[in-house]
């Protein structure tokens, strides 16, 4: 038997309640996997919650990522004591999720865990973390470099906001940090490496098709009037890279910055990333962030907590990193 956080739904109300399982409970899969640690992500927040759609079946197990050991594969890739870690690829949303103490899954999904990691350090950079180094890796591809002026961070006191500052300011460049909450965080986002901060509001504000340009880049996890915003100000030749739709899906913009001053924007999917891609994100990722990231901008809650915080990740009011020990 093991523990595991199962959705249900009853009249259109999602309801999360800790259950215990045995292991032919699990749906089908090549990798049976002891899970060590899991994290809180937005998406997970939406789904406990059930505020967006994005359970379709239940019952579910939820957790869009995962790190732990393998108990049995028959997959030669993977062998019992192996250690590993899933993000995506429907994990947590169509197919049971990390936020249980066993997982089984398609080998496909997996990558080996890298040798200077292990699972709480893996959940700490997460699906979050991940899409972070995928995003600044948009920026690099794009030419984007340290000495050609600032780089805004949008929903900066986030998962994935958080983990971008820090790289970001690591690999030398000058972040401008944006959060609704500056406040609060503004002293952890400084520790980050943010140089400056400017709070939400300034960029919720409806702008011209093109104002002063002023960002080289920008990491965006918002979307709407925000990104929408920090578009008309991106530089001649900049990168807009994007992954998230925290303050709307809808983009309330013109072609007026691609076309005439040959800014890129960037989509950023970190769900059906490609294999290589994700080892070299992930290899990237662990080498770039320093020790105090993991000190600073993370902590640790059970699965009992994992509820109460849903519903504070969806109102905004979770900073940095939350890691689910199992």
């Amino acid at each position: 038997m093991f523990n595991a956080l199962v959705l249900t739904q009853e009249e259109k109300t999602t309801r999360a309640q800790i259950q215990q399982l045995q292991e032919s409970d699990l749906p089908d899969g090549d990798v049976l996997v002891e899970v060590e640690a899991s994290s809180l992500n937005y998406k997970d927040g939406l789904a406990v919650t059930g505020t967006g759609k994005i359970i379709r079946d239940f019952p579910m197990v939820p957790g869009i990522d995962f790190a732990g050991r393998v108990i049995e594969s028959s997959d030669e890739r993977y062998k019992a004591g192996d250690q590993v870690i899933l993000t995506g690829w429907g994990v947590g949303e169509r197919h049971w999720g990390g936020m249980a103490e066993r997982a089984r899954v398609k080998a496909d999904w997996l990558v080996p865990m890298p040798t200077n990691c292990d699972a709480q350090k893996a959940m700490m950079i997460g699906t979050a973390g991940l899409t972070a180094m995928l995003c600044v890796q948009a920026l690099l591809d794009g030419g984007v470099k340290p000495e050609d002026g600032e780089v805004l961070v949008t929903g900066a006191s986030g998962g994935v906001g958080s983990v971008a500052v820090t790289l970001l300011a690591q690999l030398g460049y000058k972040v401008v940090a944006s959060s609704g909450r500056i406040e609060e965080n503004g002293k952890l986002l400084r520790q980050l490496g943010a140089a400056d901060l400017i709070d939400r509001s300034e960029l919720e504000v409806q702008s011209r098709p093109l104002e002063r340009q002023r960002w080289a880049g920008v990491v965006d996890t918002v979307g709407s009037q925000v990104l929408a915003h920090a578009l008309s100000q991106v530089n001649y030749g900049g990168t807009a890279a994007i992954c998230g739709l925290a303050g709307g899906h809808l983009l309330p913009t013109t072609v007026m910055p691609f076309i005439l001053r040959n800014v890129r924007l960037q989509g950023v999917d970190s769900v059906a990333c490609p294999y290589e891609r994700r080892i070299k994100a992930w290899e990237k990722a662990l080498e770039i962030l320093p020790e105090s990231f993991y000190q600073q901008a993370c902590h640790s809650i059970g699965l009992g907590q994992v509820a109460d915080y849903a519903h504070k990740i969806v109102r905004g009011q979770v900073t940095g990193r939350v890691i689910i020990t199992l």
